[in-house]
Parts: structure tokens; sequence; C-alpha cells
């Protein structure tokens, strides 16, 4: 289903993203997580994305083009590795070949082999995994994807169209038991509404964890994307992305690039269209994706983020 955007001119300024970094800068509580580079963070933030509002890409900075290292586009990484997910990913190789490159710096032959995985694998309990091939107490892996899809198509009324990435087994990290997963999930909680009387849906993600100005930024674009790729398979009218981070933080190195972006002026969120012939959530491309009215205020910059 087409997003029934208003004229640019109507839109208002997109200020969440601006409001949630100054509010961990202003009132964030400083922590030393495992990353053993110290950070801010506050606990429990939600934003409500109307999508006739525009398509939540910050505007902050340029989100859209090279940045001068040479870097594709954050857009499009970002949505090549929602896609990679989609089809069950869980190693390096995949990730690179659906565009999202930067998983190197955590499959490391040396992370790998303190969690038991071969190099370049991220674990059975990654994002690609759980998503498509849930561990069951059957034995018969669980394909979460398609039978949400299916199940929305089937009784769109319920209130179960829930996914997880979380699998318990595998993120644990206790005596006597090894982690299965080389980055426990940070995002992928995808809970799924519809109303079947106005031929609507909304969809609420949860984050556990969020480095704001780094992979928030990419995740946002991703279930703003995931919303519309559902409705659309699915025939409904996308209308909201409701977003919750419950662990939202800054890394002090990251603070200049923060203070940047503070003094920006945001701008209305930008118009994107998706190819109306995708019938299958497993055939969408970057290419499927077109960008306009995006009005970025900083250039393109690759921010710093520990491994």
């Amino acid at each position: 289903m087409i997003v029934e955007y208003k004229r640019l001119e109507h839109r208002p300024k997109a200020m969440q993203y601006s409001q949630l970094l100054r509010r961990i800068v202003d009132f964030g509580e400083d922590i030393d997580p495992q990353q053993e580079h110290p950070a801010r963070m506050i606990v429990g933030h939600q934003w409500r994305f109307r999508l006739d509002d525009g398509f939540p890409i910050v505007t902050e900075r340029d989100l859209c083009s090279p940045t001068k290292e040479g870097r594709k586009t954050l857009f499009h990484m970002a949505l090549g590795e929602l896609f990679a997910f989609l089809h069950g990913a869980r190693t390096q190789e995949e990730l690179v070949r659906w565009g999202a490159p930067w998983w190197k710096k955590w499959v490391t032959p040396e992370k790998c082999e303190k969690r038991g995985l071969q190099p370049g694998d991220l674990g059975p309990g990654s994002y690609g995994a759980a998503w498509r091939a849930f561990p069951t107490a059957e034995g018969e892996p669980f394909d979460q994807i398609t039978s949400i899809i299916q199940q929305i198509k089937e009784k769109p009324h319920l209130r179960t169209h829930f996914i997880s990435p979380w699998i318990p087994q595998y993120t644990i990290r206790i005596k006597g038991r090894q982690q299965k997963v080389v980055v426990c999930p940070c995002h992928g909680w995808v809970h799924i509404f519809i109303n079947p009387r106005t031929n609507e849906m909304k969809l609420h993600h949860f984050q556990r964890s969020g480095d704001v100005p780094v992979g928030v930024a990419a995740n946002l674009i991703q279930y703003a994307a995931l919303t519309m790729m559902m409705a659309q398979v699915t025939g409904y009218k996308p209308v909201e992305l409701v977003y919750t981070i419950s662990d939202a933080h800054i890394y002090l190195g990251q603070m200049k690039d923060v203070q940047d972006m503070l003094d920006t002026d945001p701008q209305p969120f930008p118009t994107v269209e998706l190819d109306s012939t995708i019938t299958d959530i497993l055939d969408f491309r970057q290419e499927h994706f077109k960008v306009s009215d995006y009005k970025p205020q900083l250039e393109a910059r690759v921010i710093w983020t520990p491994v």
C-alpha cells in the first residue's frame, strides 16, 4: 500500500532525534560498558512516527550520500542488512553480499573462537538465524518471518503478530554456558498491529540497546522500511512506526559529532517510495526504494563507534 504523504511544506520539522540526543547529553548517567569505552545512557525512550509526516531518515546529517571516506550510503547499507537478516544471513560473507560490510570487526577469528564459532559466523543466536530458523522443542527450525506474514493475512485481528530475535540459551552468559552469538541482538523485537476496520498497519519496534549517533540512525531506517514492506505484502496501509529504546546511549568519544548535529536545524522527513509491484517480502532490494525531498544539514560522515 502507498503511504499518503503530506505535502512537504505541511510536514513538521523532524525534531525527535535531536531531542533524544539532547536528553542523553543533559540528563544521562555516565557508565563503563563492556566495550571499555565510557558512555552516557538513559533508560527508556519512545518515539512515534506518523508515516504521512515523512519517512524517518535522520536529517541532522546526510545518510543518503557516500561519505568522503568512500563508504556507500548508510541508507542503502541499512537496507542491505535488513534484507540479509530477512533471508536468514548469519555470516560476514552473506552480509557483504547484501551490502552491509560493517560486521567484519565483530567476527574476527579471535572473537568467534571465544564463542565457539567459525571465523565470520555471527552465530545461531544472531538476527537472521532467529528470524528465519528459531530453534524449537520439536527439532525443526521455525521461520518467524513467513509465518507472521501468513498469520496477518489469515487472522489480521490477532494481537500476536510478534517477532523476536532473542534466543535465551544462546545469549545468556553464565559459568558453564558458552554464548553462541558474537553480539547479542540489540534490536529486532517487532509487534505488528492491524486494524481491519480501517485497513491500517502500525508497527511497534523495541530496541534493547542503541548507540544513538550510529546504530539507531540505521535501525530507524530499517524498521520504517520493514513497516512499509510488511504493509505492502499483506495489503494494508502503513500509518505509524512506534519505536522504543530501552538503553539509549552516546559514547563519550562521539560527543563532538553529537554537538555538531545538535547545532543544526532539523528538516522535515523525506519521501520514500517503494516499488509497488513487489508482493513477496523476500524480493525487496535497495533499488526498490526511491528517496526524494531529503534535505540533510551536515555532510555524510563516519562517526566512531567501539567494537
